[in-house]
């Protein structure tokens, strides 16, 4: 007999992201926050809602087609039910972006940079842009009618397009305009200090020129969104034809089914309802937005700014800590770490510190192994790579567990398999049923009769971009247990071992959950005495919010800082009355997992690449390490206690799923306290 699930004290998943990506656009709100930051926040908003289209929205389509009664166990609602709920809520979502994006529109255009709707230019620029139109854009468009010789075309996901309404032949057909990626978003004005209008907006007011030969009905700039939750695991390839596999995987996500249509338009729309039935949408499906679909030309503009625009409508730059900033000057980091543990904080230390320790690794002749988990890779991964590949050719020992399906990087992912395969660096390409998401690297060195160790391990990926932008801790250490255990890992890693025996380290799918909830445990036998702080991006796993809630209603004190999803809802009486959740959302985005069970003496302290969420605990590889350095652990301690200070930033989770501004004078914010500390 199924056990019953209380749902009194939880949430649904997808609807509490809907909630945090609020918290996102309320950033673009804050007028503490530089004006360029703001439109940022907007864009990150949209950016953000693109991808859970495409991934959430997208996985409930196929649960819908494939198991409509299926309940999920945090609110019980169905797919459909899901799906419904979360188009609605999208639609009011949508309503206060437009709302928010005009005001800062206005603001920003206070400040020089005037973005024009077409309707509102001045007759010369009119003139000026339609030569501009004639003479620079026209030649480069690819436009398509839709008739018996002209098949409805393949849209890419998230692309823009321009479609209109055409009188053809009596009838009335579809006119169809790619905008060009390889042209400015912006079109620049001949006046002001900096007027533009965008590309797409300019090819929909002159869809005329586009095609002189058809009477115009209406015109419009759309975007659909595809369904891109690819599972290449269910595809019937051998692994070692892996990458052909992810190949094939990537050219059926730019063909897989709408879950959106997105229409940019001022009052009605005649095109909607033609374009929404000719891909098979609903209308609750079906979005009309009177403001840009897709932001990212703002980044453009940044470009544009004087260094006094940019210390006023800009953040402050941020200068991380380099290795000589401190360690001191031509130092040994192998050898620093040989001494101590370290700890680094990104982005307040320089991700550039890792990679002297690679480096370092690369020439250092008593170095006989370098392994490394590598699971996003972006272009500022040049170096890491490099280093990797000159460790090889030097004859050292490489072994990358390169996991190809990190989603929407694997095109790159696969180019770098063939770089580092070529110059000699064994590649394993993780399993077929489990992502390996854990952020590991091994050193093995030749020591006085015996092998030494260091271990990195972090909780975030190996990217230079990334750790500029990202909150995330990292621990080197030449602890043996740890790089005994770090060992273990890549060989069962190589052997496709899951199962491993781990002294240290907790590794998912089968050694973290059943650790972490024997943790929850002995804090909850403490009653009154017990205290947990939990540091991470998402809690789901309902084993774990069930135990967090039986230890809180036991009288442990509970503290979390979750940015993201939260399904467990804090302080409903005689449910979770002692747990408390906070989420922040600032200038970087926190993504450190660290976890704190217990105080005093009997305080064990981890950090990990694991969030709490079904998928991390139970499918994927994921490595939690303890922290044993008492100083670390004060460091580690400090973070928290900053973000459990923070009033400026912070939000609270209600026991009703909302967010709520702390009571207070708002004037402490953790990120901004890090920074002047670290800066000490």
């Amino acid at each position: 007999m199924a056990r019953a699930v209380d749902t009194s004290f939880t949430q649904n998943r997808e609807l509490s992201w809907l909630k945090f990506n609020i918290r996102v656009l309320e950033e673009a709100m804050d007028e503490s926050t530089p004006l360029f930051e703001r439109l940022k926040f907007v864009e990150i908003f949209t950016s953000n809602l693109d991808e859970f289209f495409m991934v959430r929205v997208g996985s409930l389509t196929d649960l819908n087609r494939l198991n409509p009664e299926m309940r999920e166990n945090k609110s019980l609602m169905t797919p459909k039910e899901q799906l419904d709920t979360i188009y609605s809520t999208c639609r009011a979502m949508y309503k206060l972006r437009a709302k928010v994006y005009d005001e800062l529109r206005e603001k920003f255009a206070a400040e020089g940079f005037v973005h024009k709707r077409m309707d509102s230019l001045l007759p010369k620029e009119l003139s000026y842009v339609k030569e501009y139109m004639t003479e620079e854009i026209l030649p480069a468009l690819s436009p398509q009618i839709i008739d018996a010789h002209h098949p409805f075309p393949q849209l890419v996901s998230i692309g823009l397009y321009v479609g209109a309404l055409l009188k053809y032949k009596r009838k009335v057909t579809l006119g169809i305009v790619p905008v060009p990626t390889g042209l400015s978003r912006t079109v620049k004005l001949p006046s002001g200090r900096f007027s533009f209008v965008l590309l797409e907006d300019l090819l929909s007011y002159f869809i005329e020129l586009i095609f002189p030969t058809y009477p115009i009905i209406d015109s419009a700039v759309f975007a659909i969104t595809r369904n891109a939750d690819i599972h290449p695991d269910d595809e019937e390839i051998e692994l070692e034809d892996y990458l052909e596999q992810m190949r094939r995987a990537l050219k059926k996500r730019r063909s897989l089914s709408p879950v959106r249509l997105e229409i940019s338009c001022m009052g009605d729309s005649l095109l909607a309802p033609y374009l929404r039935k000719r891909i098979s949408l609903s209308k609750s499906e079906m979005f009309v937005i009177g403001a840009p679909l897709d932001l990212k030309f703002l980044y453009q503009l940044q470009n544009e700014f004087t260094e006094e625009e940019k210390a006023r409508l800009c953040y402050a730059p941020w200068k991380p800590l380099t290795l000589s900033e401190r360690f001191g000057g031509n130092v040994s980091l192998m050898n620093e770490v040989e001494k101590r543990d370290i700890l680094l904080s990104y982005p307040y230390d320089d991700f550039g510190i890792f990679l002297s320790l690679l480096k370092e690794a690369v020439y250092d002749k008593n170095v006989l192994s370098i392994k490394i988990t590598v699971y996003r890779i972006g272009s500022s991964h040049a170096k890491l790579m490099s280093y990797l590949i000159l460790a090889s050719e030097m004859g050292k020992d490489v072994t990358v567990l390169l996991e190809l399906r990190a989603r929407f990087d694997e095109e790159n992912n696969m180019g770098w398999a063939n770089a580092l395969k070529e110059a000699g660096c064994h590649i394993l390409y993780g399993f077929e049923h489990y992502k390996v998401h854990a952020k590991i690297c091994f050193i093995t060195k030749r020591g006085e009769g015996k092998l030494s160790y260091i271990t990195y391990i972090g909780t975030g990926n190996f990217n230079q971009k990334t750790a500029a932008l990202y909150t995330d801790v990292a621990l080197i250490t030449a602890d043996e247990n740890i790089g005994r255990d770090a060992a273990a890992f890549f060989i069962n890693m190589g052997i496709s071992n899951l199962k491993g025996d781990y002294h240290e380290l907790l590794v998912a799918p089968y050694g973290l959950k059943n650790r972490i909830l024997e943790l929850i445990e002995e804090e909850k036998a403490k009653g009154k005495d017990g205290s947990i702080i939990l540091k991470m991006n998402s809690l789901t796993d309902r084993d774990i919010i069930d135990k967090l809630a039986e230890a809180g209603r036991a009288g442990v004190r509970i503290k979390m800082i979750i940015r993201g999803i939260c399904c467990l809802l804090p302080n409903v009486p005689e449910k979770t009355e002692n747990i408390s959740v906070r989420s922040i959302v600032g200038r970087f985005l926190e993504h450190a997992r660290i976890f704190v069970f217990g105080k005093g003496k009997s305080e064990k302290v981890y950090i990990s690449s694991a969030d709490f969420m079904t998928r991390n605990t139970e499918k994927r590889v994921e490595i939690a390490a303890p922290v044993k350095d008492k100083k670390l652990r004060e460091e580690l301690i400090k973070i928290l206690d900053f973000q459990l200070k923070d009033d400026k930033k912070a939000r609270f989770l209600t026991s009703k799923g909302t967010y709520e501004k702390p009571d207070s004078k708002a004037d402490f914010s953790a990120q901004d306290a890090l920074m002047r500390d670290k800066r000490k």
